[in-house]
C-alpha cells in the first residue's frame, strides 16, 4: 500500500472538477488545467463529511491490479492530481538569480533578453501560459498554473548560463547553493 496514493485529494473551495472517465478537468481562478489518468488507476469523485461536520469533494485514486507497474503509477497520479488543484488555485513559481559582473535580464514585449558575457545577447520566447516578471535586473520569477511547465521554463532559462564553481557566476535557483572550488595555488 503506498503512503502517498493512499491519501485521498480534497478540492479546494472555488475550484470546478469533471470527471469523465479518466479524463479529469479541473477549473480554478487562475485557469483551466486537465490531465488524462493512466489506465491502470481508477478514480473516483466522492463527498466526504470533514472535521467541521460540512461536506467536501475528494478524489480518491486506487490501482485496478495488483500488478507491479499498476502500483507504482498511482502514487504519481495522485500527486498529478494534487498539482492541478494547486495550480489553478495557489499557482506556482520559481524565482532565478543572476550572478556575475555585467550580467542582467530585461523584457522585451514577449521576450526575454539575458545578457550573460557572450559577445551577443540571447532571446528566449516565453510561452504561453508562463509569466516571467523581472524584478531587478538581477532577479527573475517564472510563474504560472502547471508545476511542469514552470519547471521547464526555469531550467531552460538556467541552462543559457550555468552557475560555475569557480566564481558562482552564471544563472541560479533562488535557493540553490553552488559548491564553490578552489583556484589554483601559486
Amino acid at each position: 500500500m503506498s503512503r502517498i496514493g493512499k491519501n485521498p485529494v480534497s478540492v479546494p473551495e472555488g475550484v470546478e472538477v469533471h470527471l469523465n472517465g479518466q479524463d479529469l478537468k479541473v477549473k480554478g481562478k487562475l485557469g483551466e488545467l486537465s490531465l488524462t489518468i493512466h489506465d491502470e488507476v481508477l478514480a473516483v469523485m466522492e463527498d466526504v463529511a470533514n472535521d467541521d461536520g460540512k461536506s467536501e469533494k475528494v478524489i480518491k485514486l486506487s490501482p485496478k491490479s495488483k500488478s507491479r507497474f499498476a502500483q507504482q503509477i498511482w502514487p504519481t497520479m495522485r500527486t498529478l492530481v494534487q498539482n492541478l488543484f494547486d495550480g489553478v488555485s495557489k499557482g506556482y513559481e520559481k524565482n532565478l538569480e543572476i550572478h556575475g559582473v555585467g550580467y542582467r535580464a530585461n523584457m522585451q514585449g514577449n521576450t526575454l533578453v539575458l545578457s550573460l558575457g557572450f559577445s551577443h545577447e540571447v532571446r528566449y520566447d516565453i510561452p504561453q501560459g508562463i509569466k516571467v516578471e523581472v524584478e531587478k535586473q538581477t532577479a527573475l520569477k517564472v510563474s504560472g498554473i502547471d508545476k511542469q511547465q514552470v519547471g521547464q521554463v526555469a531550467a531552460k532559462i538556467r541552462a543559457f548560463k550555468k552557475p560555475e564553481p569557480y566564481k558562482g557566476k552564471g544563472i541560479r535557483y533562488a535557493d540553490e547553493y553552488i559548491l564553490r572550488k578552489e583556484g589554483k595555488k601559486k
